[in-house]
């Protein structure tokens, strides 16, 4: 039986795994239209809304949207209804249905757009292809040794000591630590106006700088100290969870020309634009859904056999210098699966959630 949910649960859900704080500068990622307080009764999920989506909607009963796109990227000045947009919001709003877009943020993640290409494609070893840069921290903490154990797994649950496919990871240091209380205060141990040395421990471990104010919350909740020393430092290290693009292996060296065909079906792709072929098999394979033309050069650099993607312009076919083969799949085809992300996010989370599969092709572009 399904239950309605308040639209403010269903936000929480999608912000824990595809925090808005990863998007592109340019995107628009998050709420378009809704209260966070309504209730939903279902969700529809699509790559983009337009006018037909809207009619979906109200034909299922159901007051949200998910989608890929969001329908607002640029400000709008006035809403008139004079470009689809415009009456996309109008409808949206007359009928009291929300827009939630998941977009780059649902791109940059391990575990989003990029990894369920791969996911199609069989691939093994993957790993983020440009992963962020400046995006890490490393928080140190003195901690009474009695009490390191509770207050690393508080650090860890709050999701700090990630490295690639480890979790749990800190560095440990014993020593002294010296304190005098002065009047007013409530020392955890030692007297008022007496110096007192305690053995402690001091951890350090890394965090992503979006969890900064859940892991400091998380460390100040679990130390017994009245007044918690604690560092955080800048660190350059990449964070492989996060990025753009993916690249991983197919189980066996393929015949190219076999592999492309099979990347065509996969996708559905009317037709695909690539590159001169220039090897009889392939098996590194490099992936950015939408458009991730920028992203040529890093496919090279890291030896991708083939790199897929969409809307590559006619000049960026000739960057590759035949180190690499491009395939163009396609804006819609590379992300026509990532409804499927939504689906999986919102079953696990919300199981009892009425959710929907958009039937329509949203794409504006055919083929002839």
């Amino acid at each position: 039986m399904y239950r309605n949910m308040k639209l403010s649960e269903i936000i929480s859900v999608f912000e824990s795994v595809a925090p808005i704080a990863y998007q592109e500068g340019y995107d628009n990622t998050g709420l378009i239209v809704g209260d966070i307080s309504m209730e939903v009764t279902a969700a529809l999920l699509c790559i983009d809304v337009t006018e037909v989506i809207i009619e979906e909607a109200l034909r299922i009963d159901a007051n949200l949207i998910i989608s890929h796109h969001p329908v607002v990227i640029q400000p709008l000045k006035r809403i008139t209804g004079n470009s689809y947009t415009e009456r996309i919001l109008i409808s949206a709003i007359a009928n009291k249905i929300a827009l939630y877009s998941a977009h780059t943020n649902l791109d940059n993640i391990f575990g989003g757009v990029n990894q369920k290409i791969c996911q199609k494609l069989d691939l093994d070893n993957i790993k983020i292809l440009s992963p962020l840069q400046n995006s890490l921290k490393k928080l140190v903490t003195y901690v009474p040794t009695a009490n390191a154990d509770e207050v690393r797994s508080a650090l860890f649950n709050a999701g700090a000591g990630n490295i690639g496919g480890y979790d749990s990871c800190s560095f440990n240091v014993e020593g002294k630590g010296s304190f005098r209380a002065s009047e007013g205060t409530n020392p955890y141990t030692g007297k008022i106006d007496k110096l007192h040395f305690e053995d402690e421990t001091r951890i350090e471990t890394i965090f992503p700088g979006i969890l900064k104010s859940h892991v400091i919350k998380a460390l100040l909740h679990a130390h017994p100290y009245e007044e918690v020393a604690y560092d955080i430092f800048p660190i350059d290290n990449a964070y492989e969870l996060a990025g753009s693009g993916m690249i991983g292996e197919l189980k066996e060296p393929t015949d190219t020309l076999s592999f492309l065909n099979v990347v065509k079906t996969i996708f559905k792709c009317p037709v695909i634009r690539h590159t001169r072929l220039i090897s009889k098999t392939v098996k590194k394979i490099a992936v950015c859904g939408g458009s991730g033309s920028f992203l040529i050069n890093k496919a090279i650099s890291a030896g991708a056999d083939v790199f897929i993607t969409g809307d590559v312009k006619y000049h960026q076919f000739f960057d590759t210098e035949e180190q690499t083969v491009i395939v163009d799949i396609g804006h819609y085809e590379s992300e026509r699966f990532t409804i499927e992300i939504f689906y999986e996010i919102l079953r696990k989370n919300l199981p009892n959630f009425a959710v929907h599969f958009s039937n329509i092709n949203t794409s504006p572009i055919y083929y002839l």
